[in-house]
């Protein structure tokens, strides 16, 4: 009779665990739903901001964008 019970100690143990595991994974997927968004989210402004900025540098005379290049062939 105690190997049974042994054996019903350690599935309950297993069930325990078990439980424990899926709301630990439930928590680590939605920490990881948030920081994918996050991320998303940083480079959609990054890709906003490069798009300014190239805005920015197209308005930009030539020789204002590369005030050095008449300097060097001197």
């Amino acid at each position: 009779m105690s190997k049974i019970e042994e054996l019903a100690d350690r599935v309950e143990r297993l069930l325990l665990r078990h439980e424990e595991l899926r709301r630990t994974n439930a928590l680590l997927e939605a920490q990881l739903a948030g920081v994918t968004q996050e991320r998303d989210q940083l480079r959609s402004r990054l890709n906003a901001a490069r798009s300014r900025i190239d805005a920015l540098l197209e308005r930009l005379p030539a020789e204002a964008a590369a005030p050095n290049a008449s300097e060097g062939k001197a």
